[in-house]
């Protein structure tokens, strides 16, 4: 499971002395517990590695778009900081999918689901998720699915 290999990244870290991973890995652990008391009120989640994956990829989201305003805002130290934590995070992924293998499962739903205009998107885009959100960026998914569509 992805929390174990989290879990044993921060002791491997704390022990090397490496404060910058071990900083970073407190924080991913933080997020998924803040993530674990939200779902109480839902019930449990199904999959606890989809869980965790929903997690990481919503801070590396969150981290790519402050890389990006610092950037603008000519803070390249801060940048770095938050690229250092896209690195340490983007460990405990699962590999994604490449654009090739996104587009092929595109079309391999929209021939299951009959979909043929954009009228589709929704249902397209839910059946992706359902099936490959561990290993799919679902932002640039969405472009693919419009070209698909369209």
């Amino acid at each position: 499971m992805i929390r174990d290999d989290i879990k044993t990244a921060l002791v491997t870290a704390m022990k090397a002395g490496d404060k910058q991973s071990t900083a970073a890995i407190r924080l991913i652990q933080s997020a998924i517990k803040n993530r674990d008391i939200e779902a109480r009120t839902g019930g449990a989640p199904a999959d606890d590695d989809a869980l965790v994956v929903e997690v990481l990829q919503k801070m590396v989201k969150q981290r790519r778009e402050s890389i990006e305003l610092y950037q603008k805002g000519g803070r390249p130290e801060l940048a770095d900081a938050e690229q250092a934590e896209v690195e340490v995070i983007e460990r405990f992924l699962p590999a994604q999918m490449s654009e090739d293998e996104t587009k092929a499962a595109i079309e391999a739903i929209k021939a299951e689901l009959g979909a043929s205009s954009m009228k589709d998107m929704g249902r397209v885009m839910a059946e992706l998720k359902a099936r490959h959100a561990t290993t799919l960026d679902m932002s640039k998914a969405s472009g693919l699915v419009k070209a698909a569509l369209s």
